[in-house]
């Protein structure tokens, strides 16, 4: 049996102690069966006989002596002796002796003992108890089967801000904690004492009902409580504030976060909002990111720091508020009363965590006092935005709806959100600086309006890639040709940013160059592909041995020709995609024009393709970038584009955007070029033609034909000259040929003639000597007009030249 008010597992419990008599005299009065199991004595062993000369061997004397002492100045004793054993081995036993007064014998002691191992194990586990209901700094708490409260520790107690441990008792975890919080709690409870499974440091928000806005996380371990017979008697939980490590574990998520969400586009406003949307709601209620202004528009920082800044993000959780915040794209002048002012002036982050106090200061302005009193600002930090050394600007966040101040770790971090953001302004604004010197190079070697011809009506964009990607090399052109004749080009050069630009340049001033020799298509790719075969070479021996090859050259290009005059169209393509051509009747449809190498690999041919295009025909020639969307199949696209341009619109113009509508997405991968010509053909009246017989009167019949040609167009006062030109032209073709001589006047802006014949013989202008006879023809035919010049074809060449109409 147990007495009551006695722990089963007291060593000194009745039942389970070894209990003895002594009389007065220090003689056994009494032995329990349990002393006898201890120390093997019998009672008529031990009754009668002095304790100390049998219980105690003569080595141990003087802790008898000692024990005796002690007894005599007070009424109770504990501690440890050694008593020796029926067999004469030394037990330590752990002995309580009370004194008990009786009136007829006088004082005898009552002696329980117990083996030292279980006395000191039970006094260890003792204080283990009262240790952590008094002193431990884990809070510690009971429960009943019903989650009500049956002893918690002082430790819970102060963190459930209860004046005393007691005060809890009998009560409910959503007595103490806001609903939400205990519901999770009690939850969590309910699965220990239904399965039994303890609950190992899992981390809950645990908000007081008194403090309901005051963040506080809590770590709980809770196992299930059970008797000696299993029986369940409740579930008892650990509990440990773990606030300041959630919130040192948030900060550190939110660098993590800050790292890969801040600087994902080399752009100055997205990165100023990337920033925004990592430091709202996580770390403040409101924040704004003000950059100097020429840093917001990509040029370099002002050297005064206290200039005017231009807000260029807001992001807050009350957007009621922002009615009282400068708006985006506005300029701002922070004075030097202001923690923004101050923070630019000493470049330093500015806490201020109760906002009130420092509103009360009297020399802060009274317009920034009332706007942040009208966004009820509780605490607020300005931090610069400081890059390579560069004051780029500042960022202010502010708190509203979190009581909790901000403090010193949220200023570090919020430095943190600053200076990596910094860093990626500053990379932006380097980049939008490169990229624009780009963009500025690229549109200034193209051409920025094309004159108007009569051989086409032409519309075209341009649209370059993204800021990351950078401009590219794409290139057009619409060059007027001999004999009211038009080339038109498209290229592309391999790469992007200013190398690629640069190259462009180049390739189209040496097309241009190319197109004045009148060459045709095949032979000008020919020279162009030697041409960029010559600048990869020359790339190649520039560059250090072992480096790699970052701007390697090459390019595609497409060339055509159209003569208004024959309506015949002639193509060359390297590598470039196929142009499509629109009848007048709106069906479209590829050009089955062959490939060609991409230009640079040199030493392969190139072959041209002929087509003869109705009046009002259109053709679209484009780079890659209009049909090579990642996300789209090529056939698709090529039926798209094809579908797009036979459809009807109002103008080339509106053609041109409705392709470019139909078939590109923002952000572009890459530059997009279209070039499209809707064909014109001159009028039979316009165009005179004649076969002349190569013998010496020849020049004599031309001279009787332009005149007369020239009358029928009311161009009898340029009769004399043009006369002279044929003249010329035609005596060259008959001495110099051996076929027969075609002459052609063409009427159109100009006055164009043209001799043709079967000689390869280039003509040469010279200056003659006095004493010469002859080689004055050309000199004079150059003077004589505006242009003159030869072209070449597979039959032979063509002499020409263009006069101004007179007015």
């Amino acid at each position: 049996m147990t007495a009551f008010g006695e722990s089963p597992d007291d060593p000194f419990a009745l039942h389970h102690g070894a209990t003895a008599a002594l009389d007065r005299t220090g003689k056994v009065s009494g032995w329990s069966k349990r002393a006898q199991q201890l120390l093997g004595y019998r009672p008529q062993e031990v009754i009668g006989r002095a304790a100390a000369e049998l219980l105690v061997g003569p080595d141990d004397q003087k802790w008898i002596t000692q024990a005796a002492l002690s007894c005599e100045r007070m009424t109770g004793w504990f501690g440890v002796l050694p008593i020796r054993h029926r067999d004469g081995s030394r037990v330590m036993l752990g002995i309580r002796a009370r004194c008990v007064l009786r009136a007829e014998v006088g004082c005898e002691w009552f002696l329980v003992g117990a083996p030292a191992e279980e006395v000191i194990r039970w006094e260890t586990d003792r204080a283990v108890l009262d240790g952590l209901f008094q002193r431990s700094p884990i809070g510690f708490a009971s429960h009943a089967p019903d989650l009500r409260v049956l002893r918690i520790n002082r430790a819970l107690a102060h963190v459930g801000g209860l004046p005393t441990a007691e005060a809890a008792k009998g009560h409910r975890i959503s007595d103490f904690l806001v609903a939400a919080d205990a519901r999770t709690v009690e939850a969590g409870l309910k699965r220990v004492l239904e399965t039994g499974k303890p609950m190992i440091f899992t981390e809950q928000s645990c908000r007081l009902r008194g403090e309901p806005t005051q963040e506080r996380y809590v770590s709980v371990s809770a196992f299930r409580m059970e008797d000696s017979t299993g029986a369940v008697l409740g579930v008892a939980q650990l509990v440990e504030d773990v606030t300041a490590r959630h919130r040192a574990q948030r900060r550190l998520a939110l660098l993590n976060e800050a790292s890969v969400r801040i600087g994902t586009t080399l752009d100055v406003t997205t990165t100023a909002r990337e920033l925004s949307e990592v430091a709202v709601p996580s770390l403040a209620d409101c924040i704004t990111v003000d950059l100097l202004e020429s840093v917001a528009r990509g040029g370099e920082p002002a050297p005064f720091a206290l200039g005017p800044v231009l807000r260029v993000a807001i992001k807050t959780v009350v957007p009621q508020s922002e009615r009282f915040l400068v708006p985006i794209g506005e300029s701002i002048r922070f004075t030097p009363d202001t923690p923004q002012g101050r923070c630019l002036a000493e470049l330093q982050p500015v806490l201020e965590r109760d906002v009130d106090l420092f509103l009360s200061a009297p020399l802060i302005g009274t317009h920034w006092v009332e706007r942040a009193r009208n966004l009820g600002i509780r605490s607020l930090m300005a931090v610069p935005l400081v890059a390579r050394g560069l004051v780029l600007g500042v960022i202010s966040l502010s708190r509203t709806q979190q009581v909790e101040p901000f403090e010193a770790d949220d200023l570090v971090l919020a430095s943190e959100f600053a200076a990596r953001a910094a860093v990626c302004i500053d990379n932006a604004r380097r980049f939008t600086q490169q990229h624009e010197a780009a963009l500025a190079l690229q549109h200034r070697m193209l051409p920025s309006v094309l004159p108007g011809h009569p051989a086409v009506e032409v519309a075209h964009r341009y649209l370059s890639a993204d800021s990351v990607t950078g401009v590219g090399g794409d290139w057009f052109d619409v060059i007027p040709l001999s004999g009211a004749r038009v080339a038109l080009i498209v290229g592309d050069v391999v790469g992007h940013g200013i190398h690629a630009a640069a190259t462009m340049g180049r390739l189209r001033t040496a097309v241009q160059t190319l197109a004045d020799l009148d060459l045709e298509p095949d032979e000008a790719l020919t020279h162009l592909d030697d041409l960029v075969d010559r600048l990869a070479s020359e790339q190649e021996e520039a560059s250090a041995p072992g480096s790699p090859h970052e701007n390697l050259i090459g390019a595609t290009c497409l060339y055509a020709v159209y003569d208004p005059v024959t309506k015949r169209c002639t193509l060359a393509r390297a590598g470039h995609p196929p142009p499509v051509v629109v009848t007048p009747s709106g069906t479209a449809s590829l050009v089955d024009l062959p490939t060609g190498p991409p230009l640079g690999l040199g030493g392969l041919p190139f072959e041209t393709a002929e087509l003869v295009l109705a009046e009002g025909s259109t053709i679209a020639l484009y780079t890659n970038g209009l049909i090579e969307a990642a996300d789209q199949d090529l056939d698709e696209t090529l039926d798209r584009l094809c579908r797009t341009l036979s459809a009807p619109h109002g103008s080339l113009q509106e053609t041109a955007t409705a392709v470019v509508t139909a078939l590109l997405a923002p952000p572009l991968v890459d530059d997009t070029t279209l070039l499209i010509a809707r064909t014109r053909a001159l009028a039979d009246d316009q165009v005179a033609v004649w076969q002349l017989a190569p013998e010496p009167q020849a020049a004599a019949l031309a001279r009787s034909l332009v005149i007369k040609q020239l009358n029928s167009w009311g161009l009898d006062e340029m009769a004399f000259t043009t006369e002279l030109i044929a003249t010329e032209l035609v005596t060259n073709a008959y001495r110099y040929s051996n076929g027969p001589i075609e002459l052609r006047l063409i009427l159109d802006r100009t006055l164009m003639c043209e001799v043709s014949d079967g000689s390869t013989t280039a003509p040469h202008l010279r200056r003659a000597r006095i004493t010469d006879e002859g080689g004055r023809g050309l000199f004079l035919v150059a003077q004589l007009t505006q242009r003159w010049g030869a072209r070449y074809t597979h039959e032979g060449k063509t002499v020409w030249t263009e006069q101004l109409l007179h007015s």
